[in-house]
């Protein structure tokens, strides 16, 4: 059948027209019935009653031609449906050579053109059908008809291009359009078709011949490649490729530049050519390629450079010939058979190729080191979907080789549990085989063992959650630090005017136990979150446990049995000796819980020590802890043991695996902060129904000079005189921190300063200047913070003394001063008698009278 280009001159009607049809002569027919049968009953009425009938059927004739007249003014019935203006617009979609063809809602023809005819090659008006029914043997141009049906249907215009087979064989090409169009109220579809396979196969054509082209200078027998003025590799042909161990499909333009691909000052060689201003010069270089690995070849570059105007380089076309000794085709291919078989078994990666039904063909050494088992098998078990323990990564394996097998070039890799013990994972990658000899090669499977890795992630992922909820913890205990210093003081306050007998006593006394217990709660948040405030001393961890043994037995209670096993010659430490403490307190609390719930009759925790050399830290299978001296302490249990899924939440602030209202969730969490902030590292060891272990690891502190190297004794008793005297500068831009200080010092004889900021207090200093003994200054302040303060106050009174309060730790703000600066410290929340003792310990006998 002839195309509808072929019509010399097209038609002036369109093959299909209905649009102009809104009545129905099944309704004129009815209405004669009506008037017909009407008439015949008034003839048969006789005289006088049929007047009245008459009558009324002449009325009821007349109003309707009245309306008639009306509607046909105002145009809601029109005498004609095909105007001038129509007749054009049919006219010119009749003769147009794309078919057009437009569908109601209930999706009937309206209109179709001669070219739809033609191209859907229907043979009649009569045997025109909608686009969906004349494609819907084709399913590749199905899904596209029912996208722009779809598209349609909400309103919108759309295109999309298709190839089918038409009836009588020949394939062809299709630009199929739809929009939607309202008319007289209603929506109807407008289709069009055009072939444009004369244009696609132009684009073909082309493509091919791109394809050639480009064939035939990946195979030729040299190298070639292109590069930017800038240095940048743009393209590089298969041969070069293979010199260099690249693979193409991983290079993009721009991935690679001349010093990738150029050994030594190669690079800086080729960027030294003369230039020559707008002309295209040509020079011979020889240089060494590098392969990747670090492996040098010579080669001959023939690199042409066309030079800008002002003498700029510009693109670059670079033919590069192998001069190296293997270039010779006369090599003995027995040779090359050997270093081939050299590189195959020694490389890092684990390759096998596998048939279409995932039968392992051939396999490198360290596959056969990674799934050697599956290697000694026979027939359908010598499988590569058997090296895999999970039914779901064998599916998604299989797949992987099946798409290989079926030329698919883009397949992605497949994360994978291998069988056995440990939890052993590996990424397999799948590439298809493109010289294919039957069916024995039909991919090849790259494994990549990445068991290791996964247990860096999965501990680096726990560090990171650890961290988040740290800072947290921190920032919400520092704020409720400062609400405590008030309840706190006040409560002192209260208490000091109230004797033990008044009926409210008790009352500030339970105020007061309280906040102190919320107090204790947040120094565990700022343990866990290291911003607790350490006073480090050497320590000798023998003495501390033997001191411990006793109150450990009797925390511990009768059922329970205590061991202490001490290592030899334990190396010293520095920690904060009452942390340490509450550190085995914790855990020795928590097995003695996990015991009684195990087995009410009891059990055994047992408490050993040892030092652990760097060289012997690799061996512990701890890989973060760095190869240095360290004392471990191993707090054993004969409990249940902690579940797998549990074991790496149970240093989160908060969770408690016993029942509401029997724990706070947070002694495990203060145990990780304080070791943490002591530098050392803390893990939970543990085979469920075998007990748990916990291990600690403290590094070894070796004196440095003039240091003493012995452990510290305990600080003397304060004084219990907290009287004094002298001029106190207090700034905290908390009100009722800053109030309950000043009642506080003044009660004990001070005379007391006040400032909300660093800036108020530095007016007070100048307005009092000479007569501050002492600056008790909030750290975390507005305008300006504590250690700025500081500093601004040293430039007039160098020896001025001052003590720092904040509910972080002393470490946090420690840095911002200069070094060596001298300053004690408080932290929040703080009593009424810890503040004032800290006053008059600082000001010293020189400032107080009652030193």
């Amino acid at each position: 059948m002839s195309s509808v280009a072929d019509r010399s001159t097209p038609p002036a009607e369109p093959a299909i027209d209905r649009s102009g049809r809104t009545g129905s002569i099944g309704l004129v027919v009815l209405l004669a019935a009506a008037l017909v049968g009407a008439g015949l009953a008034i003839s048969f009425l006789k005289g006088e009653a049929a007047q009245p009938w008459i009558l009324g059927l002449l009325a009821v004739l007349s109003v309707i031609g009245v309306f008639a007249l009306f509607a046909g003014a105002v145009g809601v019935i029109q005498l004609s449906t095909r105007g001038a203006r129509d007749d054009l617009a049919r006219g010119i979609v009749a003769g147009d050579e794309d078919g057009v063809l437009v569908t109601d809602h209930a999706g009937r023809i309206v209109f179709a053109n001669e070219a739809y005819l033609d191209l859907t090659r229907a043979e009649n008006a009569a045997s025109a059908r909608t686009v969906e029914r004349v494609f819907a043997g084709n399913p590749d141009v199905a899904e596209a008809i029912y996208r722009l049906a779809q598209a349609a249907r909400s309103g919108k215009r759309a295109f999309e291009e298709a190839r089918a087979t038409l009836p009588d064989g020949r394939g062809a090409w299709f630009r199929i359009g739809v929009r939607p169009i309202s008319r007289a109220g209603q929506t109807e579809i407008v289709w069009t078709l055009s072939d444009v396979t004369g244009e696609r196969e132009r684009h073909e054509g082309v493509f091919q011949e791109l394809q050639h082209a480009v064939d035939f200078l990946d195979h030729a027998p040299a190298g070639f490649f292109a590069a930017g003025g800038d240095g940048s590799i743009v393209y590089m042909n298969a041969t070069l490729a293979d010199w260099l161990g690249q693979d193409l499909t991983r290079v993009g333009p721009g991935a690679l530049r001349l010093g990738d691909i150029l050994a030594g000052e190669g690079a800086a060689l080729v960027e030294a050519v003369a230039p020559k201003p707008g002309a295209t010069s040509t020079e011979i270089i020889d240089v060494d390629l590098k392969a990747r690995g670090g492996r040098a070849a010579p080669a001959r570059l023939l690199h042409a450079v066309s030079w800008g105007a002002d003498g700029t380089p510009g693109a670059s076309r670079t033919l590069v010939l192998d001069r190296g000794p293997g270039a010779d085709v006369s090599e003995p291919l027995r040779a090359a058979e050997v270093r081939f078989a050299r590189f195959f078994n020694n490389t890092p990666l684990a390759i096998a190729t596998v048939d279409s039904k995932g039968r392992i063909a051939r396999a490198n050494a360290p596959f056969a080191r990674l799934f050697g088992d599956r290697l000694k098998a026979e027939g359908e078990s010598r499988s590569v979907y058997a090296c895999l323990a999970q039914e779901r990564d064998r599916a998604a394996l299989e797949a992987a080789v099946k798409a290989a097998a079926r030329g698919e070039g883009e397949i992605a890799p497949v994360e994978a549990t291998l069988p056995g013990e440990g939890g052993r994972s590996a990424t397999l990658f799948v590439t298809r085989v493109d010289d294919r000899d039957g069916d024995d090669e039909a991919a090849v499977v790259y494994a990549l063992d990445t068991t290791d890795q996964r247990a860096l992630e999965a501990k680096f992922a726990q560090s990171q959650k650890m961290n988040a909820v740290g800072q947290l913890a921190g920032g919400v205990a520092h704020d409720f630090n400062n609400v405590l210093t008030a309840i706190i003081g006040y409560s002192d306050l209260l208490l000091a005017n109230h004797r033990p007998t008044d009926p409210s006593f008790q009352d500030i006394m339970q105020i007061k136990q309280n906040a102190n217990r919320a107090a204790s709660l947040v120094r565990q948040l700022l343990a866990f979150s290291r911003r607790q405030t350490l006073r480090p001393q050497v320590i000798a961890l023998g003495d501390t446990l033997a001191d411990l043994r006793m109150l450990l037995s009797r925390l511990l209670g009768e059922k329970i049995k205590l061991e202490v096993v001490q290592g030899r010659d334990l190396w010293l430490v520095k920690a904060d000796l009452n942390q340490f403490e509450q550190v085995v307190i914790n855990l020795a609390v928590n097995a003695r819980d996990a015991i009684i719930e195990h087995d009410p009759d009891g059990g055994a925790v047992t408490i050993r020590t040892r030092n652990v050399p760097a060289a012997e830290i690799a061996a512990l299978g701890h890989p973060e802890v760095p190869q240095a001296d360290f004392v471990l302490i191993d707090v054993e249990d004969t409990g249940p043991g902690i579940p797998d899924k549990i074991i790496d939440q149970i240093f989160e602030p908060f969770f408690s695996t016993k029942e509401v209202g029997k724990g706070t969730g947070l002694g495990l969490s203060t145990v990780y902060g304080i070791v943490k902030q002591t530098d050392g590292y803390v893990y939970a060891l543990s085979e469920p129904g075998k007990g748990a272990t916990f291990r600690i690891l403290i590094p070894r502190h070796v004196a440095a000079e003039g240091e003493e190297a012995k452990p510290q004794a305990a600080a003397a008793q304060a004084a219990q005189d907290m009287t004094g005297s002298g001029v106190v500068l207090l700034v905290e831009d908390e009100d009722a921190v800053r109030a309950f200080g000043a009642r506080a010092l003044a009660s004990r004889g001070y005379t007391v300063l006040e400032a909300r900021s660093g800036v108020e207090a530095l007016e007070l200093m100048k307005e009092h200047a000479g007569e501050v003994q002492l600056v008790v200054s909030d750290v975390v302040m507005p305008e300006m913070d504590g250690p700025s303060l500081l500093r601004e106050l040293r430039k007039a009174q160098p020896e001025l003394k001052i003590i720092f309060v904040s509910g972080y730790a002393e470490d946090a703000f420690k840095k911002n001063l200069p070094e060596g600066e001298k300053f004690s410290f408080l932290p929040k929340p703080f009593s009424l008698k810890q503040l004032v003792q800290a006053v008059k310990e600082t000001m010293g006998p020189g400032g107080s009278d009652g030193a």
